[in-house]
């Protein structure tokens, strides 16, 4: 949703009404945005990992970029890659994939949020995804810190954290959860 209030507000043809009708059928507002079907949208990130592997893809090229226009006395492409991803984005084979690419190539201007909320739409994570995430991404050479999701002083101290991590991407492992799924 935030994606496509950003598109109205910078005036992309995404009338309030479309807003309104966010995953609704036959809307230009679905659930996971669809490059083609909404203005705007610039890849597909509908299937689970889809969008972390578009966000390595988007850091690599970032990097190369800032390699053949950045010098000593103007780096005009210094940005990073911000994403959250879920639980089952991190079930997906590509989000491994990518993740380890990442990790190899030093990826630095990567900075994931993990929702780690220990749902996913079949019920609790734990019934198809045991994986010790910290410890898998810090493997593939990812910077990963664990924090509460819910307290914004932790939040705010890994996202600078992260930032201050020039040579690894960098995993946010927030664990949250919600109010009618008891810890």
């Amino acid at each position: 949703m935030l994606l496509y209030g950003l598109l109205h507000l910078f005036g992309f043809d995404l009338p309030m009404d479309e807003l309104k009708n966010f995953r609704q059928w036959g809307s230009r507002t679905p659930g996971h945005p669809e490059h083609g079907h909404t203005p705007g949208v610039e890849v597909t990130t509908g299937p689970l990992g889809q969008g972390f592997a578009n966000g390595v893809g988007m850091a690599l090229a970032a990097k190369m970029a800032a390699a053949r226009f950045n010098d000593d006395t103007f780096s005009p492409i210094d940005h990073r890659i911000y994403a959250i991803v879920s639980d089952g984005d991190l079930m997906e084979g590509i989000s491994s994939e990518a993740a380890s690419l990442a990790g190899h190539l030093k990826l630095g201007n990567i900075v994931y949020i993990y929702d780690d909320n220990g749902i996913t739409i079949e019920g609790k994570t734990e019934l198809a995804f045991s994986e010790n995430v910290g410890k898998k991404f810090t493997a593939l050479g990812w910077h990963v810190q664990r924090i509460d999701g819910h307290d914004f002083d932790q939040i705010e101290a890994a996202l600078g954290a992260a930032r201050s991590e020039k040579e690894s991407p960098s995993l946010i492992i927030a664990r949250t959860y919600c109010p009618w799924q008891p810890e």
